[in-house]
């Protein structure tokens, strides 16, 4: 009984979702026009307005529970779990005031409009071949000497095994190192209860969480203590998301 509702809601949240990305079609042209940096910049600002509007004409509440703060005067390197289709909204949810670029998939960018708000706003990865990877991580080192932060899901794909956490990939870790800057940790505690990654018409209303970790220093490490620097991050990430959603079953929210 429920699913005709479901597909209703579905397509109201569709249609909203288009009609803002042509709201801000102005912008965006005026972004292609600036190129990069400061088209980038401008896209980073509209897509927060974007996800901002979204989320409320859609009826998701979004709030950052933050165990540090996120300094706006400096940059990191920003990963989160990634288990929904609404894990890149999000992004801009937890992430406000910091310039940023996302790692992102190449075939995102064929999406017709969105394709082109999404290209000036990642930096595109082609996991087609180990060359294509390589130039993606040479462009994401140049975007942090830039002092611009850069966001990685370092699952790689939607975490589809049931545990809290997936393998973690290298990439981010060695661009951390490499550049010394300071990863910072999010996790997303409700993105699969509102869109689950299987079906996009399993979109609902309701609560969301982003969690915003101490950053963990990577100034002074060596190639050697990469595995250590992703095993610390990847448990830091999988006790939160444990220990909230304990919190959740013991208080009944």
């Amino acid at each position: 009984m429920l699913y005709p509702i479901r597909v209703l809601y579905f397509v109201y949240a569709a249609i909203l979702f288009i009609a803002l990305l042509l709201f801000i079609t102005p912008g965006i042209l005026l972004a292609m026009a600036l190129g990069q940096p400061r088209g980038g910049h401008l896209i980073i600002h509209l897509c927060r307005f974007w996800s901002d509007a979204w989320f409320l004409v859609i009826g998701i509440r979004h709030r950052n529970i933050y165990l540090e703060p996120i300094d706006a005067q400096r940059h990191y390197v920003f990963v989160a779990n990634h288990i929904s289709y609404l894990d890149i909204p999000l992004i801009f949810q937890a992430i406000r005031h910091n310039d940023i670029r996302v790692l992102g998939k190449a075939e995102m960018a064929r999406i017709p409009l969105f394709g082109i708000l999404y290209r000036l706003a990642v930096v595109l990865v082609d996991r087609s071949s180990p060359e294509k990877r390589a130039r993606s991580v040479a462009t994401l080192k140049k975007v942090l000497d830039q002092n611009t932060s850069i966001f990685i899901f370092p699952e790689g794909t939607f975490n589809e095994t049931g545990a809290p956490l997936k393998h973690f990939y290298d990439g981010a870790f060695r661009i951390a190192i490499e550049t010394g800057t300071p990863i910072k940790p999010i996790v997303y505690l409700d993105a699969k209860k509102l869109m689950h990654y299987q079906s996009v018409l399993c979109l609902r209303p309701g609560r969301s969480r982003a969690v915003v970790l101490p950053e963990v220093p990577a100034a002074g490490l060596t190639m050697d203590d990469l595995p250590a620097l992703k095993k610390l991050v990847f448990d830091k990430m999988e006790t939160a998301i444990i220990e909230f959603a304990q919190h959740d079953r013991h208080t009944g929210t």
